[in-house]
């Protein structure tokens, strides 16, 4: 398997579907919007856009299975499988806000081999293969350098459907906005990823969310020379449903602050 040429052709795929995506936020409406769940959204875009993912994907490497956001129906293969979100940021998406992205990764058994994030506002695709560095658009990436959290910027996500951790949540929320830069909340957390392993933010942080989500991202994270954990600081990050991915630097300072929120019990 010739995994440069495969994530070049997955580039080329998501840039032809984030086409396609581009041209539909134009006219949609919230008529078009369907609920899954209490603050989880999905439309036509998001179904019509996995089927042609998963089509085109299918001729590219037969043997591999799907793990997908929306269609629970396709099947898992026991060694490969590409983990894919087709719309990574529908609230931003049915809103008009213009920050979303198709997140392809490809799981080989547990090991993530390659990951495209394709950020489709800006046109900017964020790539990595197994032993390679890590790429924007044929440019080279790399985490950025300070190594304190009073030099970082930071970014994360507001949990849409599970409260447990809420209250440790926003209290790690108040001590970061006084002791950082800042902390952004994008809504789509692969671009929160993508951005955090080109240097733009420090660090990201969330809980809560799925496989589709980050797979793509955190790869791309580590190819760019960050460190990504799950909260205990172990490597349950992709399907544990809580992660840290920063530029490595600041990470030993974040995870000792963390700890006093969401202490292992």
């Amino acid at each position: 398997m010739n995994l440069q040429q495969l994530t070049s052709q997955v580039s080329n795929l998501s840039r032809a579907i984030g086409k396609i995506i581009r041209e539909e936020s134009i006219n949609f409406s919230m008529k078009d919007v369907e609920k899954k769940g209490v603050h989880d959204f999905v439309s036509y875009v998001d179904k019509s856009a996995e089927a042609n993912l998963v089509s085109e994907l299918s001729k590219m490497l037969p043997e591999a299975g799907f793990i997908a956001e929306e269609n629970t129906e396709l099947q898992r293969q026991e060694r490969y499988n590409w983990v894919i979100d087709p719309l990574d940021g529908t609230t931003n998406f049915i809103h008009g806000i213009p920050i979303f992205s198709i997140s392809i990764a490809l799981l080989d058994f547990d090991d993530v081999i390659l990951g495209v994030v394709y950020e489709i506002n800006l046109n900017e695709c964020f790539y990595a293969w197994k032993n390679s560095k890590a790429f924007c658009n044929g440019n080279e990436i790399r985490v950025s350098v300070p190594d304190k959290l009073c030099d970082s910027l930071l970014a994360t996500g507001f949990p849409y459907s599970d409260y447990s951790k809420l209250d440790q949540y926003l209290k790690m929320f108040r001590h970061l906005l006084l002791k950082t830069h800042g902390v952004r909340r994008l809504g789509s957390a692969a671009v929160d990823l993508a951005y955090v392993a080109s240097g733009r933010f420090e660090g990201f942080y969330e809980y809560g969310l799925n496989s589709w989500d980050v797979a793509a991202g955190t790869f791309i994270v580590q190819q760019a020379g960050g460190k990504v954990t799950d909260f205990g600081e172990g490597d349950d990050y992709i399907f544990g449903k809580e992660l840290v991915a920063t530029n490595g630097q600041i990470h030993d300072e974040f995870m000792d602050d963390l700890k006093k929120y969401f202490a292992r019990i």
